[in-house]
């Protein structure tokens, strides 16, 4: 097969080799297509492949514009599409009723249209008026439109907002209407949330001018520098960027972007060419420049949100100003430490041990490998969204996003408690939504927040402790028709955002209406307040009862916040709140032996009681907050003496950890302790009030022993709480590190409060959720201040 004749054959037509013409001459076989191919040079192949896929691209653009073509013709003739005006109202001016069509000016007389239905003529059959499956198509249809105008998704509209369907809406504001016979446009929906309807004003009158001919935007160098600009610490190199300013110019020759698909495959087919012959750009610069919308050109205004230079941060906070937020996320540290990572892992292990035995359910029973219900409604996930959001964790919140989505419903028949439901629920939401700027998220509590309002439907205005979701019938707790003062006061920062975000002021007058009542009642002790309330009478019961602890620890809590995320204008917060902390110095401190702890004890009927609950140590914290805005300093020297208490009821405790109850030696007696535990009180819940505080002292003093003591208490967590196939256990004794014997329950704000507090407190960044922007609720979800200071 290798062999050409090309002359007589030897010992067949000649006697001598030499006299009969030319050898049998031998030739290399034919290359392949794969050998020739390396027979290429780098460059010809880097040539090759970017026509194949231009090419390719091309012809992808041609099929899907023809496609979308053939989608918008309807029943109008092509010679009605011929004698339409180029550039058609958006609504048309009303026509009487007698007025004859055939008369109108500028229009032929036609024949009434009938119903054309695309398919083989015998199957063109019209269809009877009010056809159900007519109306659905033009309902479909009519949605398409509106995307097309408006820019808004199917998808988002089902589920919020998502990062292109936003991009898409904003860059049409600036984008110039298309010449030609193209259908009507219909009119745009007006967006819903009064924060969006206020940034598309904003952002339009900010708008870049469009040139009246060529392409969208203005391609002078200022332009171009702007397409690829980054700032530090993340900016790319020289190559990389003219990677993405090509990209950018290829995307504006092939603009509209068809389809999120279709632009993101359009980038990756660019972008693969790109870094095939370059070899600089890695997988994760790919993921920044495609998936967060760093590569984009000029289409109109942007609702990005402006970082001061000094502000260290990454590409991952940069999505929530994207929905109109009026105010943005914070941007993430540029790295984490090693601490940072060790809480990473921390919640990592336990997600894993969530998502694997007890997903889209309330808690995780680690032990078991199995879960609890309170409310049917995934509190751990939902307590943990900004939790992952904070530590970067990217595909575990968009996994957990996807359940809120798709299985969150809360239209079921379920008695929530209101405190526990809004601070957790609530709460995770709207931290979710400000964080991330996904309206799901405030589709969902605004949603959640309907449901909840059943409970202020009492006499006195005070609410009643459990409401159906469901049926939406209210009730007090079955045993009484008290309310406990932390519930019905630790409600309103959650109630006055929502108001704020959505426009309905339903939410915040009806909270505000127990702060104010509550003001007004008598039964206080120097701003002490009782622990019950009565929501027939409004008026408080169990009077002589006043602690810090459960079901009075947040009121004072509230106060404080509440006066920092108004911008400290509600003058009446600010006096219940500086009269409760002169009442606590007055009736509740006390001094312990032999180490003269400072403590906070409790009050009965004039008799004081040496119990501080592991819930009071969020006073360190609180005190400190209100000393950074401007509250008197004394506060501060307190609230580093209440610290050090906390602490110590950590430290002095055989595993580390602390108990849910301390018990207060008064006695000089040396063999004796400060801290004293009894049988029933001697378990941990992995409650964070510890953390929490010494995140606030570090982050308001910069004393590195917090971040140090932090490490201790995260190091006894993962001794003696860590559960090897996945979570963390509550501990039912904190004395016996051999047996502390484990309780099989994982609660909620182990993700949402103890880790997110203790990741703050082992950054050295204070622009990370900054406390002069945000205010966390007690359950650690951060919302932002309305007036910044």
């Amino acid at each position: 097969m290798g062999f050409i004749l090309s002359g007589p054959v030897q010992g067949v037509g000649c006697s001598a080799p030499p006299a009969c013409g030319p050898r049998l001459k031998e030739t290399s076989p034919p290359l392949s297509v794969p050998q020739k191919w390396k027979q290429l040079s780098r460059l010809q192949r880097t040539v090759v492949l970017f026509l194949l896929v231009v090419l390719m691209l091309f012809g992808i653009l041609s099929y899907v514009h023809v496609a979308n073509e053939w989608t918008a013709v309807d029943s109008r003739s092509a010679a009605a599409w011929r004698v339409k005006p180029a550039n058609p109202p958006v609504l048309p001016a009303p026509r009487k009723a007698a007025e004859n069509p055939e008369t109108v000016a500028g229009l032929s007389p036609q024949k009434p249209q009938r119903h054309f239905r695309r398919g083989p003529p015998n199957l063109q059959m019209r269809a009877p008026d009010g056809d159900a499956q007519e109306r659905r198509q033009a309902q479909a249809q009519r949605r398409a439109e509106v995307v097309g105008e408006a820019g808004w998704g199917a998808e988002a509209q089902r589920d919020g907002l998502r990062y292109w369907e936003r991009q898409r809406c904003w860059r049409g504001a600036g984008t110039k209407a298309e010449q030609g016979a193209r259908q009507p446009p219909k009119k745009a929906k007006v967006p819903r949330w009064p924060f969006q309807r206020q940034a598309l004003t904003t952002q339009a009158s900010q708008a870049p001018v469009v040139p009246e001919h060529g392409h969208q935007g203005s391609w002078d160098s200022g332009t171009l520098q702007s397409l690829v600009t980054m700032p530090a610490p993340l900016r790319l190199s020289p190559r990389v960027q003219c990677c993405s300013c090509v990209i950018n110019t290829c995307r504006r020759l092939v603009s509209p972007p068809v389809s999120r698909l279709h632009t993101q495959a359009y980038w990756f087919l660019c972008f693969c060419s790109f870094a095939v012959s370059w070899r600089v750009v890695p997988a994760r610069t790919w993921w920044r420049l495609t998936s967060l919308g760093r590569v984009q050109f000029p289409h109109g205004p942007s609702l990005r949100p402006k970082v001061p230079p000094r502000q260290p941060h990454s590409l991952w906070g940069h999505r929530a100003a994207l929905s109109g937020c009026p105010c943005p996320a914070f941007l993430l540290p540029a790295s984490q430490n090693e601490r940072q990572k060790a809480v990473v892992d921390a919640f990592l292990h336990a997600w894993a041990g969530y998502r694997k035995f007890a997903w889209g359910h309330d808690e995780l029973k680690p032990l078991t490998r199995s879960f609890s219900e309170w409310f049917g409604l995934g509190l751990t996930l939902i307590d943990a969204l900004d939790t992952m959001w904070i530590l970067g964790l990217k595909k575990e919140f968009q996994e957990a996003r996807k359940w809120v989505s798709r299985k969150l419903r809360f239209r079921k028949d379920v008695d929530v408690n209101l405190f526990e439901s809004t601070i957790r629920i609530l709460g995770g939401l709207l931290s979710a939504f400000h964080l991330s700027g996904d309206v799901l998220f405030l589709t969902k509590a605004e949603d959640f927040g309907n449901r909840l309002m059943p409970a202020f439907q009492t006499p006195s205005k005070i609410p009643y402790s459990f409401v159906n979701i469901g049926t939406g019938v209210a009730h007090p707790p079955r045993w009484t028709s008290d309310s406990t003062v932390a519930e019905v006061t630790s409600i309103q920062l959650e109630f006055r955002e929502l108001s704020r975000l959505t426009g309905d002021k339903k939410f915040q007058e009806a909270a505000e209406e127990v702060t104010k009542r509550v003001h007004a009642l008598h039964g206080k002790l120097d701003g002490l307040v009782p622990m019950f309330i009565n929501t027939n009478s409004g008026s408080f019961t169990h009077l002589g009862m006043f602690t810090l602890g459960a079901r009075a620890d947040s009121y004072y809590e509230y106060l404080l916040k509440q006066w920092i995320q108004g911008g400290k204008k509600e003058s009446q917060l600010l006096e219940d709140y500086l009269e409760a902390v002169d009442g606590i110095r007055k009736h509740l401190l006390a001094k312990s032996e032999p180490r003269k702890l400072t403590f906070v004890g409790e009050l009965n009927h004039g008799r004081f009681s040496a119990k501080m609950d592991h819930l009071v140590c969020f006073l360190p914290g609180t005190l400190a907050l209100g000393a950074h805005h401007g509250l008197p300093a004394e506060h501060m020297e307190l609230a580093q003496a209440l610290m050090d208490t906390c602490y110590q009821m950590y430290c002095q405790m055989e595993t580390g950890l602390s108990p849910e109850i301390a018990h207060f030696n008064l006695h000089h007696t040396k063999a004796v302790k400060d801290v004293q535990v009894k049988a029933a009180d001697r378990h941990n819940l992995l409650r964070p009030e510890t953390v929490e505080s010494l995140f606030y002292l570090y982050r308001l003093t910069g004393d590195r022993k917090y971040q140090d003591w932090g490490w201790e208490i995260l190091h006894s967590f993962n001794t003696y709480t860590r559960v090897p196939s996945g979570g963390y256990s509550s501990i039912s004794n904190v004395q016996d590190p051999r047996h502390p014997q484990p309780r099989d329950k994982m609660e909620s704000f182990f993700l949402g409060e103890t880790l997110k507090y203790l990741y703050l407190l082992f950054s050295d960044d204070p622009d990370l959720l900054s406390l002069d922007t945000y205010v966390f609720n007690t359950e650690a979800h951060p919302l932002p201040i309305w007036a910044p200071s």
